[in-house]
């Protein structure tokens, strides 16, 4: 590909990856000024190149290159730009910059894409922000509730809408909808896992995507005592229960064959009421199951139940596990994977099929009847974390396969 489209990578992700709050890594919240200003530095790239742009009630941006048949169904190609609190410099944002390479490869060719490229910047992708997930995304095709509105954000307390409200959207008309009219969408994004990395591939095509099982505020009650002077017997300790239930729940996962995960993502026994001295008397925790099948969600929200009742009755606390999220396993577009292996194979690629196990916008995009799919990145050091380590030519290799699919010589998706 042209200089001109490795330039488009590497300056979307350093202007991007410049607007941060402080700390280590790159902070962006969900609907956050960083986040607005993250997405005019695309509006202003995508007007560059001659792109069309708008947005939506819910500020979601979108910058569309017309295409030879514009009466037929787009294809959106993106991602998202808000992070996790001091997360990596390629969650999403490399989706973001790949999409807009995407669109100056067919630019620099002087190429019409068959279909109209719709470059896709999702708003508030991160659920840690909002108890809520797919935000943006589900903005966009009018599929967000009045409930959703008034979640709050877990660092300013103020709900969903009055976010929206702040950086120019409006939620009253995300509500009535009706949204986005469905179509193909593409999602380009790292893998957050070791898979790819461990095999040497650059890149991959997404079967589907794992749902969730959440419960973001739970706290185990117990009695605060002396730590020397009250017995084993007399003790309702809230760190003796958690530990209980962690190591139950490992037991559970190792002994079951179907696809799981399992996290206690968030552990607080450290508030100024702990101390040295002290038997814990409370501790807060979140918990995240995830599987890419419904049932072993259900089985497993159960199994944590069955757990709860009988640590209750062993140690003498109370759980309170707080409200549950929850986001569906989603299949995505065989039809359309199958598309961008052809174009790959065109170059040479052979890409593998493999499973998503965290949440993207691609799902929500399937969860409403779009023609949906993922191209995953290989990626080091894990995710969600300020080390993420994705190979600017792996992105490179993934955008040339989409160009080699829908290029000059393609026909358009059916």
């Amino acid at each position: 590909m042209s200089d001109a489209v490795e330039r488009m990578v590497h300056d979307i992700l350093s202007e991007v990856n410049a607007i941060s709050a402080p700390g280590p890594g790159f902070t962006r919240p969900s609907y956050s000024p960083q986040e607005s200003e993250a997405h005019r530095v695309i509006e202003r790239h995508a007007l560059a190149l001659g792109l069309e742009v708008a947005r939506d009630a819910g500020r979601n941006l979108f910058a569309r290159l017309p295409g030879r048949d514009p009466a037929a169904p787009a294809l959106y190609v993106g991602s998202h730009l808000d992070t996790v609190a001091m997360g990596g410099a390629y969650d999403g944002t490399a989706g973001v910059a790949g999409a807009m390479a995407l669109a100056a490869a067919f630019v620099e060719a002087g190429e019409t894409p068959p279909v109209d490229l719709v470059v896709t910047v999702t708003r508030a992708e991160e659920s840690v922000w909002f108890p809520v997930s797919y935000i943006g995304s589900r903005a966009a095709m009018g599929r967000l509730t009045a409930d959703d509105m008034l979640a709050r954000r877990t660092d300013t307390g103020r709900t969903l809408a009055e976010h929206i409200r702040d950086e120019g959207g409006d939620p009253d008309a995300v509500l009535r909808g009706p949204g986005l009219t469905p179509a193909c969408f593409v999602e380009l994004h790292i893998e957050q896992g070791p898979v790819l990395m461990d095999a040497g591939e650059p890149y991959a095509l997404v079967r589907g995507v794992r749902g969730g099982v959440r419960y973001r505020n739970a706290e185990i009650r117990g009695t605060w005592a002396h730590s020397g002077g009250a017995p084993r017997s007399a003790r309702n300790d809230a760190v003796f229960a958690f530990a209980d239930l962690v190591t139950a729940m490992d037991r559970h996962w190792g002994e079951t064959s179907a696809d799981l995960a399992v996290t206690f993502g968030w552990v607080d026994a450290a508030s100024a009421e702990h101390a040295f001295a002290k038997v814990p008397g409370q501790l807060g925790f979140c918990i995240d199951i995830r599987s890419e099948n419904d049932a072993v969600l259900d089985q497993m929200d159960a199994l944590l139940r069955k757990e709860i009742t009988r640590i209750e009755a062993s140690r003498g606390v109370a759980f309170d596990l707080g409200a549950q999220s929850r986001s569906k396993p989603s299949a995505l577009s065989h039809g359309l994977a199958d598309r961008i292996a052809d174009g790959a194979a065109r170059l040479g690629d052979a890409p593998r099929r493999m499973l998503s196990g965290g949440g993207h916008d691609a799902a929500a995009f399937a969860q409403a009847g779009w023609d949906a799919v993922m191209v995953f990145l290989r990626n080091g050091n894990g995710s969600h974390n300020p080390d993420e380590a994705m190979d600017l030519e792996d992105l490179i290799a993934a955008v040339r396969a989409l160009k080699s699919t829908w290029g000059d010589t393609q026909r358009a998706p059916e």
